[in-house]
């Protein structure tokens, strides 16, 4: 197999992560705020953390270097609009995600100290929350749109 091939092997495959992780962590971190139950949202707080500190931050880190690789590799000129456009999404994204990746760490220590204490969620973990609901939305839309500049590759 060529190097193109496994540079786009490998692009495609940490996108998957990237985007598979994310929507996971989405979704259980969602599902074990609708529990209530303080035990279970510090136990999938724990989780959402480490999977996006292991598998979210590589995939974070080999999308660019590999999406670079792929369109030098291929001739398509780094001034491309739709590959601007394509970069100036993933900074949107990942200007989205650093603050969620704090939000999801503050998240974890307060429900940690909830359920050792027996104690209810403070009112900071709610608005916390709110932030990390608020900011989450556009992160997902935005690596859909990705998607679609990278599969159309669009004229502008």
């Amino acid at each position: 197999m060529s190097w193109y091939l496994w540079v786009k092997w490998l692009h495609i495959v940490s996108s998957t992560v990237l985007f598979g992780t994310g929507f996971g962590i989405a979704f259980f971190f969602v599902r074990a705020q609708r529990t209530g139950n303080v035990a279970i949202i510090a136990s999938v707080g724990r989780e959402v953390v480490l999977a996006d500190a292991v598998f979210t931050a590589a995939a974070v880190v080999i999308q660019p270097a590999s999406g670079m690789a792929l369109a030098l590799m291929a001739g398509y000129p780094l001034s491309s609009p739709w590959l601007l456009l394509s970069i100036a999404m993933y900074f949107l994204v990942g200007a989205c995600w650093l603050p969620v990746v704090w939000l999801q760490i503050w998240m974890r220590d307060l429900a940690v100290a909830a359920a050792t204490s027996s104690s209810p969620l403070p009112v900071e973990y709610k608005k916390y929350y709110r932030w990390w609901v608020a900011l989450g939305w556009p992160a997902f839309i935005g690596v859909l749109f990705i998607f679609y500049l990278m599969v159309a590759k669009p004229s502008f």
